[in-house]
């Protein structure tokens, strides 16, 4: 079937009241730059709809694209047709053909009546096509309630739609309308995915990696950048920005003066410490992260608690309730799983103990963390943060940045 209108549907920003039109005019903007790369695309839009005119560009192309966009619900490839039923029967007869291709199938007719002047009730309206089509389609059958194929018709003021297949889109917010973030990048499977998902939410990302040298590598930063890359086009701008802040003195000072077991809980107040600071020196309003309850030492509810008390800027962890194999799955859906299973480790595995303290009381942290005195350390860290600017089509190798040093 040759199709040259894909009709897209708005997700959970509908439910907003007062600021809909903000939340709408985002997601449009959002919709047009990211189908920038085609030319000849036309576009109209109300405020429940959004149609995308094709004019000969491969449908499956834009759909890719679409499938990038937080904020949508679904979306169909469809045909536009009169207000009559002879229009709105013969398109349905020639959709159901093609989609049946000779095979025995049971359907049913879904009517959404938005234009109410139409003189029928979307029940009527569904029996009529329903009458009409039937005797016309070889080896179709009625099943109005476990049918293989649902006719859509979609009566609108604006039009008049009809379609088979909704395609689900990611749903959330449009990207750009929750505010900044920074997302703390290990490189492991749980804080990209964290990522993804608070992208999802409307929230633009910036990110910030730990970097220990000589114990991590170069490879485990490329590491960490190529998943930037993949989880940015989720982002409406399609670039980030990477903070990569050199760990490796305030590990060795941790490592020499405290007491082995609290080595992870000291590490992690030095890292929202230093997050910290740059959130409030450049404006970003929440931390994320990839920790889940209970998954590691550090992921304890008391572990959690004990880190929070350096910071009063607020923390997101979208992955707190996650199973492991939940976070793999969709890792695997937005093509990060493969990366983050590369071999090469990053400065969370640095000195970890045999075994860590995972119920930590904070006044033996306070008294092992005064034992270290980093605060100049963690300046000196901040001070000496590098950014690096990453979008989702131009690969960026940190063998050939001379300013990165190991």
């Amino acid at each position: 079937m040759n199709y040259e209108l894909i009709l897209v549907r708005y997700g959970e920003m509908t439910l907003k009241k007062k600021n809909y039109k903000t939340f709408l005019k985002q997601m449009n903007d959002n919709i047009k730059h990211k189908l920038k790369v085609f030319n000849g695309l036309k576009y109209f839009s109300t405020d429940y709809r959004f149609y995308i005119y094709l004019n000969g560009v491969d449908y499956n192309l834009v759909i890719d694209k679409l499938n990038e966009i937080p904020g949508l619900y679904s979306y169909s490839l469809c045909k536009e047709v009169g207000k009559d039923f002879d229009e709105i029967s013969n398109i349905s007869i020639d959709l159901l053909k093609d989609e049946l291709n000779n095979k025995n199938k049971t359907f049913k007719v879904e009517t959404n009546r938005g234009d109410k002047r139409f003189p029928y009730t979307s029940i009527q309206i569904s029996q009529e096509v329903a009458k009409r089509v039937l005797p016309n389609v070889s080896g179709l059958s009625v099943d109005v309630h476990n049918p293989d194929v649902v006719l859509h018709i979609d009566l609108r003021c604006e039009g008049t739609y009809v379609y088979l297949n909704e395609i689900k889109g990611l749903g959330g917010y449009p990207s750009g309308i929750g505010g900044s973030g920074i997302l703390m990048m290990s490189g492991g499977l749980d804080s990209p995915v964290a990522g993804f998902l608070t992208m999802k939410k409307g929230v633009n990302l910036k990110a910030i990696h730990y970097f220990s040298p000589p114990y991590t590598s170069l490879n485990a930063l490329q590491k960490v950048v190529d998943l930037l890359q993949v989880i940015c086009k989720y982002n409406n701008l399609e670039s980030i920005e990477l903070y990569i802040v050199p760990f490796t003195k305030v590990q060795d000072r941790i490592h020499e003066k405290a007491n082995n077991t609290y080595m992870v809980t000291l590490m992690r107040r030095a890292m929202y410490k230093i997050a910290s600071s740059i959130c409030n020196r450049d404006n970003i309003s929440v931390i994320v992260n990839g920790e889940s309850i209970g998954q590691v030492a550090s992921q304890t509810l008391e572990s959690m608690k004990v880190v929070n008390e350096v910071t009063n800027v607020p923390i997101i962890r979208p992955l707190a309730t996650y199973d492991k194999e939940e976070i793999i799955d969709i890792a695997r859906k937005i093509k990060t799983y493969d990366i983050s299973i590369r071999p090469y480790e990053d400065c969370c595995t640095v000195f970890v103990p045999e075994h860590p303290i995972i119920k930590p009381n904070i006044d033996l942290v306070k008294k092992e963390e005064d034992k270290c005195d980093m605060s100049s350390l963690i300046d000196e860290a901040i001070n000496e943060t590098k950014v690096i600017s990453l979008n989702a089509t131009n690969k960026y190798s940190v063998f050939d940045d001379d300013k990165i040093e190991i």
